[in-house]
């Protein structure tokens, strides 16, 4: 059945029912958008968003992966150089993981009376 909706339908979709945009968003579409903020700089740097965004181009073959590590490389090294810190970069070195829309915490409700 979801092969069957219209574009005009999800338009009237996304419309209708109120944040269903940002759950269906891409994290490559948000790693997009908040390192172009980051260029202009409206919001601080993230590593993890240019990873992301080298993880698109090389799986799309944009780039070579032997590119998209070079680049990642020196955004670390120019990090380390700075000594700024990324929200990405931790003690252990790895990758943040994205908080997913749709995981966000439920907030319970006062019990009716």
């Amino acid at each position: 059945m979801a092969g069957e909706i219209g574009g005009s339908q999800i338009s009237a979709l996304l419309e209708a029912v109120p944040g269903i945009r940002n759950v269906l968003r891409s994290p490559v579409a948000d790693a997009l958008v908040n390192t172009i903020r980051a260029a202009a700089g409206l919001r601080p740097f993230a590593y993890a968003e240019a990873d992301e965004l080298v993880q698109y181009a090389t799986r799309r073959g944009l780039i070579s992966e032997t590119e998209g590590n070079q680049v990642l490389e020196e955004v670390r090294g120019q990090e380390r150089a700075t000594g700024r810190r990324t929200p990405a970069s931790g003690k252990t070195g790895g990758r943040a993981k994205s908080k997913s829309p749709t995981r966000r915490p439920v907030k319970k409700r006062a019990p009716k009376r």
